[in-house]
């Protein structure tokens, strides 16, 4: 059974996924899930990100042929880990099922200001030039979240996240250089693609997956008030999304139980 790979998105590392990872696996009973961090990122912080998202695939199949999974991969990508999904199934499709993106947006299919909202701007400049962590951590979660603020402990777990694994600012540079260059292949992936957005998107504009699902001809589903980070907003939603898809496709009924009901 291939394993699902979870890709995360700038500044941001596995323990991020929170309850995620269990959500999905009660989704998908016996699928394999792994979580790996890229580098510069959670456990490989002290390492230099790379300044290209292919250079960031080639790290994570490296780490994973390390760690002695092989593929055929799933891959479910956030953000710019979406980015990092297009580019691994565009180069390997051999190695690559399924991929997953959950508000995603490239070149050329998007613009800049629709993928990085203009109003954000400011803060993201102040940030990167002065910013301490508690105000980056704050930053990132009213950015990401629809109602982050809520989530009992959660701003104070990305507070300890950061100081065990520090992200270094030239490191937080550098991805956002490997993401503001990355541009999509001409053609799509030759793997089933499932592309999943949300309608309260603050940091990227929805209309990015829009634009991505129609020149692709993929399946596309909107949640009506999530924020940019979905899987934390509404992780079950995510989960049977992704159960319902595969059951709709080669990979799925035979393989994979019932899907999760949303909560």
């Amino acid at each position: 059974m291939a394993s699902w790979i979870l890709l995360r998105g700038l500044m941001r590392e596995q323990r991020h996924w929170g309850a995620f990872p269990a959500q999905l696996a009660q989704a998908l009973p016996g699928a394999g899930i792994i979580t790996p961090d890229l580098p510069g990122n959670g456990s490989r912080h002290a390492e230099p990100s790379p300044t290209s998202v292919a250079a960031m695939v080639d790290a994570c199949r490296a780490q994973l042929r390390a760690e002695g999974v092989p593929p055929p991969y799933r891959l479910l990508a956030l953000s710019l880990g979406g980015m990092a999904a297009v580019e691994w199934a565009s180069r390997y499709p051999d190695e690559i099922e399924a991929c997953v993106l959950i508000n995603t947006s490239m070149r050329p299919y998007s613009r800049f200001h629709q993928r990085l909202r203009w109003r954000n701007y400011p803060a993201i400049a102040g940030l990167l030039l002065r910013g301490g962590v508690a105000r980056q951590e704050s930053l990132i979660l009213r950015l990401t979240s629809r109602d982050g603020h809520a989530h009992d402990g959660l701003l104070q777990r990305w507070l300890a996240y950061q100081h065990d694994h520090p992200v270094r600012r030239t490191n937080a540079l550098r991805q956002l250089w490997a993401a503001a260059r990355y541009r999509a292949p001409a053609r799509r992936p030759d793997v089933p693609v499932l592309i999943l957005s949300s309608a309260g998107d603050r940091l990227v504009s929805p209309s990015c997956s829009q634009r991505l699902a129609r020149a692709w001809s993929a399946p596309h589903h909107v949640h009506p008030d999530a924020g940019h980070d979905l899987p934390l907003d509404d992780g079950p939603w995510v989960a049977d999304a992704v159960a319902r898809w595969l059951r709709a496709t080669s990979a799925g009924p035979e393989e994979y139980g019932q899907p999760a009901k949303a909560g």
